[in-house]
């Protein structure tokens, strides 16, 4: 550098010198710069950092489960895969939304190519793709790897039992929010509070860790015990919907409660749905008939209006009334008749025959007034409090309000309307002693924790009637299901059966009379009558083969209370001898009065007699339509035809072998899939003739089989079941009282 010239060094000199400086600015802005990120805009930097490592999740604690009294679990909450996508990260990523969409629906049945690519193109940061995948679908999204394309989790609503007490349960909708039945009335409970966090995510979106994860996965709504025994439930729905589809019925439900402590261990509508899918169902099968639908309890209430009587002092146990041999002349326009023509009756005799005209002398003695004060006690015209949405408390019009004829006709159960609760809650009064209970549905709301929250014990709404009076009442009804009575279908081998038949033609909104046409046949009783463990109610709606209340809805009280004393460990009365005589005696009665209801339809059919219906709108023949009800049980004497030969393998995982159920019965059949865990869809009425799909094939477990049925020809005169064991293979049996009597 020596032999550089002056002048160049000194130009070389300043060029380092500047170069340094130069060197030493650009240090000096580093270090400012350091200083800014590390310390001035660290805040805001590690804020932005978080943001794009962390998001903040909204978390809906897992919906509370749903038991029965037992502990079963009826309702529960599990975890699938939800498919969500970020459009903008796909569009960063430079993925086409149509054939994005197109891969997806290749992985997911079923799924809307215009609609996802609809939300794929859109400019937000979130979509949903599929809610509730299953997970085989979930890890072919994964495989596929789609920018922006992730799986989350989240709780959906799962019903194990499938239909059992879906009326009941209701169902939640995919937001996890309750639609209807428990799981809406008691939403605030199941539900429980939302909380928000931040929890950190990986590169493909999904949430990894939080501090507030391993607590929130314990997080939970409350869950409920129901008053509801699953296996009584499951008794009530197979006999419902036997004796609904055998008689050809519009709808029907029956309630089972303890009368002790207005516990309802069964509550049952047909037709019915499938909670975890209801959209697959059409919207009146979903509705609980058994507290919205309000209908004319016809003769049921007759025990009710003698009761009331009896309580007030206006008449006597031992006192006759005068039944007018057969019509009571209210006034110029309007007739009480009964079908059989007596002349006295006592107030256990107007139970047992069912005679319109002295149950409206007995009304009589305690005047508008009494008998409305009467009604209202047993708890008519009033909600019962059921927590169910869309209870309706009947219609049971102010004394001031009636017309001269009202005053009858209430006293028998027309012109006023109840619901199959109600119904069941007032002959709960005459069961337990004269007591009004309030029926309860929920037994108890635990916490997470196992805290109770709510305890609901046994609630004395008031005293209705004296214990004496309940009793004596209980006494006259148990006539009904005895030798002559109208109910003799509902008496059950071992067991004394107090109860009433009930038969109401239904109202014509538009004559504003009686339809000739439509019919509701019910029962409604307890057992044991000298300690009762069980009321029963039975209402079937518009039934086309028959339409007396004994007849009809009689068989489904008896085999309902059988199998539910059975299940509860109620001993029968006595034993022995005396057991074996008392079912002998019932088997009797049951024939004699077989062989009345053929006699009166073969006196129908030669123009001899007509059974016919009174004017009020109640029928009293209790044999109308015999012919039907004895194809009804000749339909069970098929005999199954062999499986065809097919290939043989085990069921997989899901699967299950179809039997063959040609030949059987409505009720065999009904059985014989509900066992392996299929539902059948029948058309017809009487035998199997064809199933779809065929026998020895394998189906989804909770798949559908339709099975065909046809009525076949017979002779009535061969009709009556000649059985001595006493044993019917029917689902309807034949029930008149050959004295004849008002259902």
């Amino acid at each position: 550098m020596n032999n550089l010239p002056v002048e160049r060094r000194r130009w070389l000199k300043v060029r380092i010198a500047l170069l340094g400086l130069l060197l030493l600015g650009y240090a000096g802005r580093v270090l400012l710069r350091a200083y800014s990120v590390q310390v001035a805009e660290a805040p805001v930097i590690r804020e932005h950092v978080q943001r794009l490592q962390t998001r903040n999740v909204r978390l809906s604690p897992k919906r509370g489960t749903i038991y029965d009294r037992h502990g079963a679990e009826l309702a529960v909450s599990v975890d699938v895969d939800t498919v969500t996508a970020n459009p903008r990260e796909l569009r960063a990523a430079g993925r086409d939304p149509a054939a994005t969409a197109r891969q997806l629906a290749s992985v997911i049945r079923g799924l809307n190519v215009e609609t996802v690519t609809a939300r794929l193109a859109s400019d937000r940061a979130f979509a949903f793709i599929e809610r509730h995948v299953t997970p085989q679908q979930g890890a072919a999204v994964e495989r596929l790897a789609i920018p922006g394309v992730r799986l989350e989790q989240e709780a959906r609503r799962f019903y194990p039992n499938r239909e059992l007490a879906a009326h009941v349960l209701g169902f939640a909708n995919v937001d996890g929010e309750g639609i209807e039945g428990i799981e809406l009335f008691m939403e605030d409970s199941l539900r429980g509070p939302e909380r928000e966090f931040e929890a950190v995510r990986d590169r493909r979106g999904r949430v990894v860790y939080s501090d507030h994860l391993l607590d929130s996965t314990t997080q939970r709504g409350q869950d409920i015990t129901l008053t509801i025994d699953k296996t009584i439930q499951h008794i009530a729905e197979r006999e419902l919907a036997l004796a609904v589809q055998t008689f050809e019925a519009r709808a029907g439900h029956v309630v089972v409660m303890d009368p002790n402590t207005g516990e309802i261990l069964a509550l049952a509508n047909y037709p019915t749905y499938d909670p975890n899918s209801p959209g697959r169902f059409d919207i009146s099968s979903r509705r609980n008939r058994a507290v919205t639908d309000r209908f004319e309890p016809g003769s049921t209430v007759k025990p009710f209006t003698i009761a009331g009587a009896l309580a007030a002092g206006t008449i006597r146990a031992n006192q006759t009334f005068d039944c007018g041999d057969g019509s009571m002349v209210v006034d110029e326009e309007n007739t009480i008749r009964d079908s059989h023509h007596y002349t006295t009756l006592t107030p256990a005799q107007i139970i047992a025959f069912s005679s319109n005209i002295g149950t409206a002398r007995i009304a009589a003695t305690m005047g508008r007034s009494g008998l409305y004060r009467a009604m209202r006690r047993f708890g008519f015209g009033e909600q019962t409090g059921l927590p169910l949405p869309g209870e309706t408390g009947g219609v049971l019009r102010h004394y001031r309000r009636w017309y001269e004829m009202d005053a009858a006709t209430i006293s028998f159960g027309q012109g006023m309307s109840v619901t199959s609760v109600q119904l069941a809650t007032a002959m709960g009064v005459i069961a337990n002693g004269g007591r009004l209970m309030r029926p309860t549905l929920v037994r108890r709301v635990v916490d997470a924790d196992g805290a109770m929250v709510q305890d609901n014990l046994p609630q004395v709404r008031r005293q209705v009637i004296p214990t004496a009076t309940a009793r004596l009442v209980a006494d006259m009804m148990t006539a009904v299901t005895g030798p002559g009575g109208t109910g003799i279908e509902a008496a059950i081998d071992g067991y004394l059966v107090a109860g009433k038949t009930g038969t109401a033609q239904k109202a014509d909104y538009v004559t504003g009379g009686y339809a000739r046409d439509q019919w509701l046949a019910s029962f409604v009783g307890f057992v044991p009558a000298e300690s009762p463990r069980l009321v029963i109610s039975v209402v079937i709606d518009e039934p086309l083969i028959a339409h007396a209340g004994g007849i009809v809805a009689g068989p489904v009280f008896r085999r309902v209370g059988e199998a539910a004393l059975r299940h509860l460990g109620v001993p029968p009365n006595g034993g022995g001898q005396a057991l074996a005589e008392h079912s002998a005696r019932l088997r009797q009665a049951r024939r004699e009065a077989r062989i009345a209801a053929r006699e009166a339809a073969r006196a129908e059919r030669e123009g001899r007699g007509n059974p016919g219906a009174s004017e009020d709108g109640s029928d009293d023949s209790d044999v109308d339509g015999e012919e039907g009800v004895v194809a009804a049980r000749n339909a069970y004497a098929g005999t199954p035809q062999p499986i065809p030969a097919v290939a043989r393998r085990e069921p997989r995982e899901g699967e299950t072998l179809v039997p063959d159920v040609r030949g059987m019965s409505a009720r065999a059949a009904l059985i014989t899939l509900h066992r392996v865990g299929l539902m059948p869809r029948f058309e017809g009425s009487g035998v199997a003739v064809a199933q779809e799909p065929a026998p020895g094939a394998f189906g989804a477990v909770g798949a559908p089989v339709r099975v065909v049925l046809q009525r076949p020809r017979f002779d009535v005169d061969e009709a009556i079941d000649p059985d001595e064991s006493g044993t019917v293979a029917s689902a309807a049996r034949v029930a008149a009282p050959a004295t004849g009597a008002a259902p």
